[in-house]
């Protein structure tokens, strides 16, 4: 940039001189931004500078997409890169605290989305139809506000759905919650997913077709879960929550415990994500299967669970001191070929529409059934207020309900709590 600057400072000069306007032209070419910019101004200018925060199993990969990057535009520029720990999860509060302190360019899910998007972080993508082109419609609108692309898509497998153990259960079995729970118990096994995380528990309410969301402040939620209308309402929901809780073949664990539960032998079924493919193969290696979650029943009638879709971008911080290259760099790490790497070395589910069509891609059975749920599925939108109060409505039911409380009564403190005001 600052070589293209001096040539056009050298022609304007030039220009000035045939024309009588030398002293002007000198004049612009002494003080650009309150600087003198000369040969020697250029030549110390330095490296690129770019610190990129991530998590830190990725760093490895990061370091070689950081390599390719500088051979691919080495005439160009030098760059010097910074690799900084920061789980995706915590980006959002971390980086709103203070923008100016943050990195060039981060890593996130798509729900920090419109937060990032309200504290000034993030900034429209500039070259915006070509990355649009490049990656799955879905994931293109989960990086989007208002028609407008603010984030690369990286990933599209951000989501959860069934795993299971073939030595226990078929293909028959985990279509359905009642044969996966009957598989289970049979065996002395478990059938686990974190229930007490609104997360998961979306899955039951959302299959039935209860709304939940984001209202248009972008802070408080809408949500109708314990509606007494329609074809389900919220105390058949619930009833069906009740009845699986009760089941000798279910146990609520947190996700992160699932691997240890299934190396162990205990859980032979599980509603988690790709982030935990590797561990389970490990566990029960040539048996491992995963598939789109099952129906449960409700009211009698089976219906599809649902699931929150979930997609990771790259965010380029608008208070970037070098815009640029950072936006570049994004780019690039989440280009069809390094959505290709990553899913080579760390199974992460491609967005780019040619890597995600790969034979590849496909044979990974938790790739494939993230795929698969995510026809049955929908963006995570919701406000703060949306967690504690369904955590809380789940961990009563899991405790039995020991104050004997009416389900409708639990289900409109919880919906309460959920579209409460964020105003103190």
């Amino acid at each position: 940039m600052k070589k293209r600057l001096l040539l056009a400072l050298m022609s304007l000069a030039l220009l000035g001189t045939l024309g009588g306007c030398q002293s002007v032209a000198n004049e612009e070419a002494a003080d650009i931004d309150g600087e003198a910019v000369t040969e020697e101004t250029v030549e110390e200018s330095g490296p690129v500078q770019l610190t990129v925060w991530a998590e830190e199993d990725n760093f490895t990969m990061l370091e070689g997409m950081i390599e390719s990057f500088k051979a691919k535009y080495a005439g160009e520029a030098e760059f010097e890169f910074t690799l900084a720990v920061q789980s995706d999860s915590g980006l959002r509060d971390v980086l709103l605290g203070d923008a100016h302190a943050g990195p060039d360019v981060f890593h996130f899910p798509d729900d920090q989305l419109n937060s990032l998007i309200a504290g000034g972080i993030l900034e429209v993508v500039p070259n915006a139809d070509s990355v649009k082109a490049a990656n799955t419609a879905e994931s293109v609108n989960a990086a989007s506000l208002n028609g407008k692309l603010y984030a690369y898509p990286m990933t599209a497998d951000n989501g959860y759905f069934l795993y299971y153990n073939k030595d226990y259960l078929t293909e028959q079995d985990v279509q359905t919650l009642d044969g996966v729970l009957a598989a289970a118990e049979a065996a002395g096994k478990k059938f686990s997913m974190e229930l007490n995380s609104g997360w998961y528990m979306y899955a039951f309410f959302g299959g039935a077709g209860m709304e939940l969301g984001l209202n248009d402040d972008g802070v408080t939620n809408y949500c109708n879960w314990n509606t007494t209308e329609g074809s389900y309402t919220g105390l058949d929901v619930a009833e069906s929550i009740m009845n699986m809780i009760a089941h000798p073949g279910f146990m609520s664990t947190p996700d992160g415990e699932f691997p240890t539960n299934a190396k162990e032998g205990t859980v032979v079924a599980a509603i988690s994500g790709v982030w935990n493919a590797i561990s389970v193969k490990e566990a029960w290696g040539d048996n491992y299967g995963a598939v789109k979650l099952p129906t449960f029943t409700c009211k009698g009638q089976q219906v599809q669970m649902s699931s929150f879709t979930g997609y990771k971008m790259v965010g380029v911080n608008s208070y970037s001191k070098n815009a640029e290259w950072a936006h570049k760099f994004a780019e690039w790490i989440t280009n069809e070929e390094n959505q290709t790497i990553r899913f080579v070395e760390r199974n992460q589910g491609p967005s780019n529409i040619n890597a995600a069509a790969s034979d590849e891609v496909m044979k990974v059975p938790a790739i494939k059934a993230v795929i698969t749920q995510s026809e049955f599925g929908a963006l995570q939108r919701v406000g703060n207020n949306f967690w504690t109060p369904s955590s809380d409505f789940a961990n009563v039911l899991l405790e039995g309900n020991t104050a004997q409380t009416p389900l409708q009564e639990l289900l409109d403190t919880m919906v309460s709590g959920i579209t409460a005001s964020t105003v103190k």
